[in-house]
């Protein structure tokens, strides 16, 4: 409910500008740019198997983004109970990120 009432319009504000966001069932019907898993159908109905690989694939790209934040609120305590304002928030995650980057040498070559 939350999230509802203080995140979708930044969502919609993303989609608008093509970037679309990938969430759970919890968000069936939160709008366009919310891509959200097909249930399955009532009685002895199954998907079909272009909708349970578009379930697949979502699951696929879900499970990356939050391995990373379950790596980041891991690894650094501070990401667990902030209460700094959204900018600052955002700061200290993408420093957070980098140094995880570096700690585990994903850090691109430079030439």
């Amino acid at each position: 409910t939350a999230a509802r009432a203080h995140v979708l319009g930044a969502l919609y504000a993303a989609a608008a500008a093509g970037l679309p966001t990938l969430a759970d069932s919890g968000y069936d019907g939160a709008g366009i740019g919310i891509h959200t898993p097909i249930k399955q159908p009532e009685g002895n109905q199954v998907l079909s198997p272009d909708n349970r690989t578009y379930n697949r694939l979502l699951r696929a790209l879900r499970c990356l983004g939050e391995r990373g934040f379950a790596l980041l609120k891991g690894r650094w305590r501070i990401l667990q109970h902030i209460t700094a304002s959204p900018s600052t928030i955002g700061d200290i995650a993408r420093a957070a990120l980098v140094l995880t980057h570096f700690e585990h040498n994903y850090l691109p070559t430079i030439r």
